[in-house]
């Protein structure tokens, strides 16, 4: 059963990874009907939306894409900064619907932002608390680590709501500014669906871990 659980924690974060490499690699490669850049995509969004403040620049790295609250900045991977694939497009219109939720101040990412500095903080010692209370057999200090881990759970369960609204909108800002036609849909959900379920995996995957350490908790207050 122990080998299983850890089976389980170390496949389905590989699975979930392989899974969006493999279907972004099947999409980069399939060009929009609009032939947009996906830095046009981005930059006709947010002049849709009112948001011409919000700047769009190239960043290095594969699928680094990502929006910058504190600079106001969308940051695309060059790949789908120049290139004109469905891929792009849905990458792009993913990293908008994040600035349209911060303009809004959509109510879940003012939660995550809030977690940030408890959820970093409790991720860097939850562990070193756990693994000394475990060893020393001390329950309260295996507790205190728990609750530390906890606040970083929470963050990557939140996390899920602000991802799949940011796909929600990209789907809905893309069809509506004409940037793919009816029939290519299916392939953009295709593509923000496997994104999507990265952040599942690793929310499943850390509430797994903190119920296998409540359950090591329980037991170890059983035999005091």
């Amino acid at each position: 059963m122990f080998l299983i659980y850890f089976a389980i924690i170390i496949i389905v974060p590989l699975w979930a990874q392989m899974k969006v490499k493999s279907t972004y690699k099947k999409y980069s490669q399939v060009p929009s009907s609009s032939g947009m850049t996906g830095a046009q995509v981005a930059r006709k969004i947010l002049d849709d939306n009112g948001l011409y403040n919000v700047a769009v620049e190239e960043t290095p790295g594969f699928l680094s894409d990502h929006y910058d609250p504190r600079s106001k900045v969308v940051r695309l991977s060059s790949g789908n900064f120049h290139g004109d694939s469905i891929a792009g497009a849905a990458v792009a219109a993913h990293e908008v619907g994040h600035a349209m939720q911060d303009q809004e101040e959509y109510a879940f990412l003012r939660f995550r932002h809030a977690l940030v500095p408890v959820a970093s903080f409790g991720s860097n010692i939850s562990w070193i608390l756990i693994i000394v209370g475990m060893l020393a057999g001390l329950a309260d200090l295996l507790l205190f680590g728990i609750i530390f881990m906890a606040a970083a759970v929470l963050f990557q369960v939140v996390t899920l709501p602000v991802e799949f609204n940011a796909s929600s909108r990209a789907m809905e800002q893309i069809v509506s500014a004409g940037v793919i036609r009816n029939d290519e849909e299916r392939e953009t959900r295709k593509v923000l669906n496997a994104a999507a379920m990265t952040y599942v995996a690793a929310a499943a995957v850390a509430v797994l871990e903190l119920l296998r350490l409540v359950l090591l908790y329980t037991g170890m207050t059983r035999e005091e």
